[in-house]
This record gives structure tokens, sequence and C-alpha cells, in this order.
């Protein structure tokens, strides 16, 4: 089997490849600076007459999909195939298997990061600090930029997998107490299961981890950030869409809630209202980069290998996730 490699690959995981499936073929995107557009994929796939394809970020739509429709697999190095045309896939029978998880301890690590940073004036200290504004009394700064502790805060986690639970271990450490919704997810955990209202209402911090589905879609909107004390912090590393714009722009420049620390926008890059959002002073913004470690890569390859392997070797067709 030819396999086109459009993902950042490390050569253990491309040599890993070859010796199991055959011809692979690697031309990754980020040597470009952009994704593959759909018509770039038309053309590569067509002068490499591709097989299978791993991709990450690249336009996979419908057409080129129906094009290549007897391709054997599609692997996406992402927590979720978005930028594939999942259902067409599914219509032609084309496996579609993912990463989940790969950035799950770089989102982690950013959101313990951030919500430091935000609890402890931290931006705002180091800020003032290059402006050269401490000309008077050793103890200005000091009085000044106090801030709060994450120890000891109730944690609220909306959406609970992967990247809820290892945000949830190492808070656990500080320690903090834990409670997640999750209706889709089965098993026990060391933590509290609650239900949405109450997490918006009791937590001091409250961390959005949705997918982007049409049901998510504003899920969180003015009537559970009503919900939220004036102390309160919305985290959001997940979409932007799953978070109604508008209405926690409001809650935060009117104060009615302490703050926000933020990794997605609307619009990427951002519009004139996702910079309304940002320059707020209660806001905490990066430009998405939460996942953006040198080790997710090598994590999504060890996983999309592993699938692969169970999925032609094992014949293991659950890991299939379409």
């Amino acid at each position: 089997m030819k396999i086109l490699v459009t993902a950042p690959y490390n050569k253990q995981g491309l040599d890993e490849l070859s010796q199991k499936f055959g011809e692979v073929v690697y031309k990754p995107w980020k040597k470009h600076g952009k994704a593959y557009s759909e018509g770039d994929l038309l053309r590569i796939l067509e002068e490499e007459k591709a097989e299978g394809l791993i991709t990450e970020h690249d336009e996979v739509t419908s057409k080129v999909i129906e094009t290549f429709n007897e391709l054997k697999f599609i692997g996406v190095c992402r927590g979720t195939p978005s930028n594939v045309a999942v259902e067409t896939a599914k219509r032609y029978g084309i496996p579609v298997l993912n990463t989940p998880a790969r950035n799950a301890q770089a989102v982690a690590e950013l959101f313990v990061s951030n919500v430091i940073m935000l609890l402890r004036n931290t931006m705002e200290s180091i800020k003032w600090l290059e402006a050269r504004k401490w000309d008077s009394g050793s103890h200005t700064s000091y009085l000044q930029f106090k801030g709060n502790e994450l120890a000891g805060k109730k944690v609220g986690m909306v959406g609970f997998g992967a990247v809820g639970q290892h945000i949830a271990k190492i808070l656990k450490n500080f320690p903090c107490e834990i409670l997640y919704y999750d209706p889709y997810l089965e098993g026990e955990f060391p933590y509290t299961k609650s239900e949405l209202t109450t997490i918006f209402k009791d937590c001091q911090i409250v961390s959005v981890n949705l997918p982007a589905t049409k049901t998510t879609k504003n899920f969180i909107d003015k009537k559970l950030i009503d919900k939220m004390s004036p102390d309160a912090v919305l985290v959001n590393m997940s979409r932007a869409m799953v978070v109604n714009r508008k209405d926690l722009f409001n809650a935060l420049s009117s104060n009615r809630i302490r703050g926000a620390v933020i990794d997605v926008f609307d619009h990427e890059p951002p519009d004139e209202a996702d910079y309304n959002l940002i320059n707020l002073d209660n806001v905490l913004a990066t430009p998405h980069i939460a996942g953006a470690t040198h080790e997710v890569e090598d994590h999504h390859v060890t996983i999309m290998n592993m699938a692969l392997s169970d999925y032609f070797i094992e014949q293991n067709n659950e890991l299939i996730k379409s």
C-alpha cells in the first residue's frame, strides 16, 4: 500500500509505516507554512497514486474523497477529524482514524500555566515592570499585583475526555476540588460527577473541554455564564464556537465575572470582535497554541501507527472514528 503522509512525522514513524505497509511518500504541510488546500491535495494524490492518506490540517473535502474514493484509509493526526468530510468518507466505506489525546498533556500544562498567570496578575505585572513604572517604594508591586493561589479552588470540567482528565490529574495535587459534567462518559473517576448548572454556580474556575459539533455550538451562553460567581474564571482551550462570544464579552466587560483564559477564537486570524474580547484587561489570551509542542507530534505518530497496525494487521474495526 502506498501512503501519502502530509502530517508532521518523525523518521522512526515513517520507517515503521514503510516496514509494515509498503511505500511511503512524505510531503509535510509545515514545509510550506500552510495546510494543503483542496486543489493541492487533488494534485498530489493524483501525482503519487496514493492508496492511503495521513493528514493533519489539510482540506480533505468531499470533492477530494469523491475523486479518490478508493483510498484504503484516511488518518487524521488530530483529536477530532474536523478537516475531513467524514460523512462522505463513510458513504464510500473509507475508514477514518484519528489520534485522540495526542495533545492532552500539552493543553493541560498550558491550562495550569495560564490560569495561574491570570489569578496572580502576572501579565499585568510584567508589562508594568517593562514599562519602568516601578518608580516609588519597594512594596508598590507587592501591594498592586497581589493575586490568588490556585490551591484550594473548586474547578469544574465541562466535558471530561482526555484533556479534562489530564487537567484534573495535575490539579488534584495542588490540591483542587474537581467537579465534572459529561453525560456521554462511562466509568468511575476519583472526582465529583455533577450537574452542569451546579458547576457554573459553585466553581471558581470552569474549564470548557468540548468538541465542535452541531449540538455544542453556543452551548455556553448567557444563561450559564450568569450563574457564575463574580470571582469566577472561564477557561476555553477547546473550540471557540462552543462559547457564545457576545455573551462572554458582555460578562467580562461589565466585570460580571472575574476573567477568562482563552486560546481559541471565532475567526483565526481573529476579527475585530475577537480582538475586542482579547484586549479586555481581565482576559488572558493566547493564539491557539495549547497543543503546540514538539512532543505532540511524537504522540500523534505513535497513536496513528498503532491504530493502523490494529486496523489493518489485527483487524480491529472498533478503532474507526467515522
